[in-house]
């Protein structure tokens, strides 16, 4: 069985993490989407939260699995059985950090493969910071989110704003 995982902090899952998921779920026998803990940032969502809010827009996939991790990827990887990463891209930005984080993690499991699947076209520009920054300001989120996760994102955005106006 071919698995392979897709990691990230998914703070909120986009379209654009939906369509590499489901795009993966073709290539692959099995996938992971793993939820990370990023150190170097603070999530909107609580690990849970977010594990939750995967597995509702990945319910329709049934080769499809959530999991979280707060270890090296490559170790995770080797634990589960995985034969590749998947790693989506937006912009040519995206390779350089990406490719290094691949050139690593090879190092750390040298059995562990990366494959790399470029956004559609309409996700290019598409980063959870963006989505999170353009709800703060109320702008319609319906082409960014899945519908499945919209009014849990909402009411997140609504109490961070309540908050600061108590603040104030």
């Amino acid at each position: 069985m071919r698995t392979a995982v897709y990691p990230g902090s998914f703070d909120p899952v986009t379209n654009g993490h939906l369509n590499i998921i489901e795009r993966a779920a073709k290539l692959f026998d099995r996938v992971i989407v793993c939820v990370l803990v990023n150190c170097e940032k603070t999530p909107l969502f609580t690990l849970e939260e977010r594990e939750k809010l995967l597995r509702s827009v990945t319910a329709h996939l049934p080769n499809v699995t959530v999991d979280s991790n707060e270890g090296l990827l490559a170790e995770y990887a080797r634990k589960h059985h995985c034969c590749t990463i998947i790693k989506g891209l937006r912009a040519g930005s995206d390779f350089e950090k990406e490719f290094q984080m691949a050139m690593i993690n090879r190092k750390l499991n040298p059995e562990l493969e990366s494959l790399f699947l470029t956004a559609e076209h309409q996700y290019m520009y598409l980063s959870s910071s963006a989505v999170k920054e353009m709800g703060l300001y109320g702008a319609d989120l319906s082409d960014f989110l899945p519908a499945q996760i919209m009014n849990e994102f909402e009411n997140k955005i609504k109490n961070i704003v309540n908050h600061k106006e108590e603040q104030t």
